[in-house]
């Protein structure tokens, strides 16, 4: 058991695309569009996936802090629940819950954007198949998409410009109180105060602080793609049954 939970993994290493990632997203994709199953279910049917969802989000990133607590990786430049997607996998808990509106808003654009983006290039480096980090990572990714589609898909909630706005306008807030957080512990949540030192996608930006205005066009263009499907459908002539 011991080897799955090891720091010092002796096990395959993470392959980009390799089978196990492509597997591991296929799974994913699978798991939201079967949602749609769920669409005419009563009430009651609702609520318990709503319950299981956010349970298993808030299981999955306890143990994650959990296992770095026991691996010795804690601590509060990289640990505390700060970036986007750990912030909104506690969020989108309620959210399932609660049917929240306020929290779904944030939900769809920030977490479905993040989550795709993370799953296509996580940063998993030794921890391949079938070690609990591969696991954890997907889990809660996967989760993390998968809870703002549910809601739009069988609780029929929609996002709204209004949304988008709200969105871009709170997440820039956000981005300038981290920023300040990164600057007094040292940290860098949201590579807000430096690139990572690992490869990553922001390698193919400008030095800092130049990257950050790009971040901020892909974000803004990443809401506008999620809202895309919903821009169309608007747009579809209505058919009025005489």
């Amino acid at each position: 058991m011991a080897y799955f939970f090891a720091r010092e993994y002796r096990g395959p290493a993470f392959e980009l695309f390799g089978s196990a990632h492509l597997a591991a997203l296929l799974v994913i994709l699978t798991l939201n569009l079967l949602l749609a199953l769920f669409r005419s279910s009563n009430e009651k049917i609702k609520t318990s996936i709503g319950w299981i969802l956010a349970i298993f989000l808030w299981l999955d990133e306890i143990a994650w802090h959990i296992w770095n607590v026991a691996v010795g990786t804690w601590s509060i430049q990289f640990m505390l629940p700060l970036n986007v997607c750990n912030v909104l996998i506690w969020l989108s808990g309620f959210m399932l819950i609660f049917r929240n509106y306020k929290i779904y808003e944030f939900a769809y654009f920030l977490g479905i954007g993040a989550g795709i983006q993370y799953l296509l290039t996580p940063d998993l480096g030794i921890y391949g198949f079938p070690h609990f980090r591969f696991f954890q990572t997907f889990i809660s990714h996967g989760l993390l998409i998968t809870a703002p589609i549910y809601m739009t898909v069988v609780e029929g909630f929609r996002p709204t410009w209004k949304s988008v706005l709200r969105v871009t306008l709170w997440a820039n807030v956000y981005m300038a109180i981290i920023f300040i957080i990164n600057s007094s512990i040292g940290s860098n949540y949201l590579m807000l105060n430096g690139k990572p030192s690992t490869p990553s996608l922001l390698d193919i930006l400008p030095a800092w602080p130049y990257y950050i205005i790009f971040m901020e066009l892909i974000g803004m263009a990443t809401f506008l793609t999620l809202y895309l499907p919903f821009i169309i459908n608007n747009r579809q002539p209505k058919i009025v049954v005489s």
